[in-house]
C-alpha cells in the first residue's frame, strides 16, 4: 500500500463522499480530524477517501487516526499501523477489556455498551491527539437500519446524525460515508486488498441490526430504491405529516352535539 493508491477510489465514492460533505459542511478550514480506524471496511475505506480528500482540497486540515481495541491488547494491529503511514496519518492504538466487561457483566444489550465505551475512549483520544473532530465510518446502509430499528423498537423514526456537536466532550462528531452504500464500500476495500483487521466481535451475528439489515433487504428485492427513499424520509420529515395530539397542558372544553361529545382545545 502506497499513497499512490490514494487516488484509487472510483468517483462514485468520492462524489458521494463529496455531497455529504457538502450538504452537512462536515469540514472546516483548519480543523484536526481523529478517525475512529476500528480496522473494518467501512473505516479503512473512509481514512483512505480522507487522505485522498486532504491531498487535493482547498480546504487545509489535518488527519490522525485510533483504533480501540477491544480486546484489551490482544489484537495485531501492526498492519493498520503501515496502513496509516502510507497514507501520512499519525496512528495510535487505545486498549480496553471491552469484551471481558460484557462477558462479566452478562449485558443484555452488548452492542450499546460497547458502543458506548468505544465513543468515550475516543473522545477522550481526540482531545489527546489535539484534535478538534471525530470522523467515524458509518454509511447509508448503517442509517437506514438505525431508522428501522428505531421504529420497530422505540416508535419514533429517526437515526443518527450525520454531523452533530458534542456538548460534553466539545467534539464534532462527522460521519462522512453516510451516503455511500454498504455494498459499494464493500466492493472498493475488497478491490484494493485493505488490510482489514480480523473480526473480533463475539456478540454481533445474531443482533436487532442483523435482523434489521435482512428485512431492508428483503424489501429491496421488489424496490431498489427503498433505502434512498428511507434516507430522504429522514432529511424531510414534514411537519403537516405529523399527527397532531392536545398537549396535556392545554385547557379543553367538552363541547356537546347532537351525536355526542367532543374534546377541542381552547
Amino acid at each position: 500500500m502506497t499513497e499512490k493508491n490514494i487516488a484509487d477510489l472510483p468517483f462514485s465514492i468520492r462524489k458521494k463522499m463529496g455531497l455529504a460533505l457538502a450538504e452537512f459542511r462536515m469540514i472546516m478550514p483548519g480543523d484536526r480530524i481523529l478517525i475512529g480506524l476500528s480496522g473494518g471496511k467501512d473505516s479503512m475505506v473512509l481514512a483512505l477517501a480522507l487522505a485522498g480528500l486532504r491531498r487535493r482540497s482547498p480546504v487545509e486540515f489535518s488527519l490522525s487516526a485510533c483504533t480501540v481495541d477491544i480486546t484489551g491488547g490482544e489484537n495485531d494491529t501492526d498492519l493498520l499501523r503501515d496502513f496509516c503511514e502510507s497514507l501520512g496519518i499519525p496512528y495510535f492504538i487505545k486498549a480496553h477489556p471491552i469484551v471481558d466487561i460484557i462477558n462479566i457483566r452478562n449485558e443484555r444489550s452488548p452492542c450499546s455498551l460497547c458502543a458506548n465505551i468505544r465513543r468515550g475512549i475516543l473522545n477522550t483520544a481526540v482531545k489527546e491527539a489535539g484534535c478538534n473532530v471525530l470522523a467515524l465510518g458509518h454509511n447509508l446502509d448503517d442509517a437506514v437500519e438505525t431508522a428501522l430499528m428505531n421504529l420497530f423498537h422505540t416508535g419514533r423514526f429517526k437515526a443518527f446524525q450525520p454531523k452533530y456537536w458534542q456538548s460534553r466532550s466539545d467534539v464534532t462528531v462527522i460521519r462522512p460515508l453516510i451516503l455511500t452504500e454498504e455494498r459499494r464500500i464493500a466492493k472498493e476495500a475488497a478491490r484494493l486488498a485493505l488490510p482489514l483487521l480480523p473480526y473480533t466481535c463475539p456478540f454481533s451475528l445474531e443482533t436487532e441490526r442483523v435482523r434489521a439489515k435482512k428485512i431492508i433487504g428483503q424489501l429491496a428485492a421488489g424496490n431498489p430504491r427503498i433505502k434512498y427513499n428511507i434516507i430522504h424520509a429522514l432529511k424531510s420529515i414534514d411537519e403537516g405529516d405529523r399527527w397532531r395530539c392536545a398537549a396535556r397542558h392545554e385547557k379543553q372544553q367538552v363541547i356537546a352535539s347532537d351525536s355526542g361529545a367532543c374534546v377541542s382545545a381552547l
